[in-house]
């Protein structure tokens, strides 16, 4: 049971916890309801059937991955709340916010080009394996496990893996196939934002096991097994049909994987940095991220 007789703790005001939430609380007020999407629905209209296809894989991929991590965070905010970790605390109460209002845009965004069927098919088995069963499994672990190892194993599925490897490859699909095409403008416009939201979340789960890593070094080792685990999800998520050379809207064979491992590389050079560093230097990390 709680005690509240004595109760006075201070926030460490420079930590980078802290500053996250202070920039959510910025940059995240955004609405999706605000977005124009009436050029956007004149842009649908313009692709081919097939391009619509690959328009509409990306999302189904993308509205049930937030729809799933919008629940899925859970977890982790009530293990970050047993172990005292205030700061930690105060900032993942954004996520929820966030990762719900991500769902919202893009179903919106369907909404208002007027799609409005069940996209359930085009769901990817390496999709299903990681939202459906990976990720819930070691997120509700920390129900009942706050071990250093169990929250290691959520922070990189979910903040490295999900958010760093497969959100960002995504982001790169939409510039790469659509902006730079200048289409869907008020898509682009929202999805800069969730872009910038999940930016913090990923700069967030990076920083948690940077933390971890600085008490038990040995945890590296185990962020890479990790990861070792899930990059075959991330091939199965970025197939692409046997014997396309380039979809429909212009993406090459074997680009998508490749800015996936790019991603990755760059998350275990700024992992590795943890070993050896004390506990008060991963505290006050710089902050870096929009």
């Amino acid at each position: 049971m709680r005690e509240y007789a004595m109760i006075k703790q201070t926030v460490n005001k420079s930590s980078l916890p802290y500053n996250l939430y202070q920039k959510a609380k910025r940059a995240g007020i955004w609405n999706p309801v605000d977005i124009d999407f009436s050029q956007d629905k004149e842009d649908w209209k313009k692709l081919t059937p097939d391009q619509q296809k690959e328009v509409l894989t990306q999302f189904a991929q993308f509205i049930g991955g937030e729809e799933a991590v919008t629940a899925d965070i859970l977890p982790m905010i009530m293990a970050v709340s047993k172990k005292g970790w205030i700061e930690e605390e105060m900032y993942l109460t954004t996520f929820l916010f966030e990762e719900a209002k991500h769902a919202e845009f893009f179903s919106l965004f369907l909404e208002n080009i007027g799609v409005t069927e069940d996209l359930s098919h085009l769901i990817t088995p390496g999709y299903k394996k990681l939202f459906d069963e990976v990720l819930p499994t070691t997120m509700e672990k920390l129900l009942v496990d706050q071990s250093n190892e169990a929250l290691v194993d959520a922070a990189v599925t979910y903040n490295i893996f999900a958010e760093g490897v497969l959100a960002e490859t995504g982001y790169w699909f939409f510039y790469e196939a659509l902006s730079k095409a200048n289409l869907f403008p008020g898509f682009i416009a929202g999805i800069r934002n969730v872009k910038r939201d999940e930016g913090r979340h990923i700069g967030f789960g990076t920083f948690l096991i940077q933390r971890l890593i600085s008490e038990q070094p040995e945890l590296f080792e185990r962020v890479q097994l990790r990861l070792g685990e899930l990059m075959p999800i991330a091939q199965m998520l970025t197939e692409r049909p046997e014997g396309q050379k380039v979809t429909p809207l212009g993406i090459e064979e074997g680009k998508g994987m490749e800015y996936a491992l790019k991603q990755l590389t760059a998350r275990m050079e700024v992992l590795s940095r943890a070993k050896g560093k004390t506990l008060e230097e991963i505290y006050n990390t710089e902050l870096i991220m929009e």
